[in-house]
C-alpha cells in the first residue's frame, strides 16, 4: 500500500527516523529524506533542513517536488537543547512545515505526527494549550515561550502537548480537508533510541523506568516505524485525527491510574 507513494520523512539520521525512511523505502515508497544532520547512509532522496526556524522551514518546503503522498514528521528534540529550540523545532516548526507543504500534497494524502506518551497532560492543561495552538504563523519561539508557559524543564512535554491538541484540530482544518488529507499522530513510550539518555536527563530515570517497567521493556524504532508507514498508508484512509497509541500498553496503564478502574 505504499508502493509508489512519495513520502517525506523528517529525523532521518538516527531513531525511529531512520527506521521509518528504511522500511517506506524497502515497501516501494519514494522517499524523501529530511535532517539537519546528514545520515552516513541516507535513504532515497535527502535534503538537509533545519527545522528551528521559518526560514529553515520555507527552504525545505521550496525544495521538495509537488506529488508528495505523505509527510512523517518524526524530527523532535528531548528538551535538552533548551526550550526555545525544543519548541521551534517539536512544534512551531512541525506545524509550519506540514501547513505549507500541504498545497504540494496529492489529494486524499497524509500527515503523521509523532507525539508522544509524554504528551498526555494536555487534558489537564487544555485551556493553556488551546491558547498556544491557537496562535498562528511560526512567531518568535522566545517570546512564544514566555507568553504560554513553556520553562526548561517542562518544554519536551509541552511540545507533545500542543502538537497532540494540534493534530485534532488540524483534521479539519481547511489546509488539509479541502484536500482530503488525513492528519494524525503517533505517541511512543520510551524507545531505544540515541537520544534516551537525554529523555532520562529530561523526565527523570524514576519516570522512564517506571515507564519500561509498566509495559514489560522499552520500544524500538523497529516497533514503531510500521505504525507511522500504516497512517501513511491507503489502510489508514478513513483514520483521521487520531493519536494511535504506539508504546506497549502504556497509556492504557496510565488511563486506568489515573481513572482508577
Amino acid at each position: 500500500m505504499l508502493l509508489g507513494k512519495n513520502i517525506v520523512v523528517t529525523g532521518t539520521a538516527s531513531g525511529i527516523g531512520k527506521r521509518t525512511a528504511e522500511l517506506a523505502a524497502s515497501m516501494g515508497a519514494n522517499v524523501f529524506s529530511v535532517d539537519r544532520n546528514t545520515p552516513e547512509n541516507p535513504v532515497g532522496h535527502f535534503t538537509p533542513a533545519d527545522l528551528g526556524s521559518p526560514e529553515g522551514v520555507q527552504a525545505l518546503i521550496d525544495q521538495l517536488p509537488s506529488g508528495i503522498d505523505a509527510l512523517a514528521n518524526v524530527a523532535g528534540l528531548s528538551g535538552t537543547p533548551g526550550a526555545v529550540l525544543t519548541i521551534a523545532v517539536n512544534f512551531l516548526g512541525l506545524r509550519g512545515l506540514s501547513i505549507g507543504l500541504a498545497p504540494k500534497m496529492n489529494q486524499c494524502g497524509s500527515v503523521i505526527n509523532v507525539a508522544s506518551i509524554a504528551g498526555f497532560g494536555w487534558r489537564p492543561n487544555v485551556e493553556k494549550t488551546k491558547k498556544a495552538v491557537a496562535v498562528e504563523g511560526f512567531p518568535n519561539p522566545e517570546q512564544f515561550c514566555k507568553d504560554h508557559g513553556v520553562t526548561e524543564e517542562n518544554s519536551y512535554p509541552t511540545s507533545k502537548e500542543f502538537l497532540l491538541l494540534w493534530t485534532y484540530k488540524a483534521a479539519h482544518d481547511p489546509v488539509f480537508k479541502d484536500r482530503n488529507i488525513r492528519v494524525n499522530a503517533v505517541s511512543p513510550g520510551p524507545v531505544e533510541t540515541p537520544i534516551l539518555k537525554q529523555f532520562r536527563d529530561v523526565l527523570g530515570d524514576e519516570r522512564v523506568d517506571s515507564d519500561i517497567a509498566r509495559v514489560g521493556r522499552a520500544g524500538t524504532a523497529d516497533d514503531v516505524a510500521p505504525s507511522i508507514l500504516f497512517l501513511a498508508s491507503d489502510g489508514a484512509r478513513w483514520v483521521n485525527g487520531t493519536n494511535l497509541a504506539c508504546d506497549g500498553g502504556l497509556e492504557a496503564s496510565v488511563l486506568a491510574e489515573a481513572m482508577e478502574f
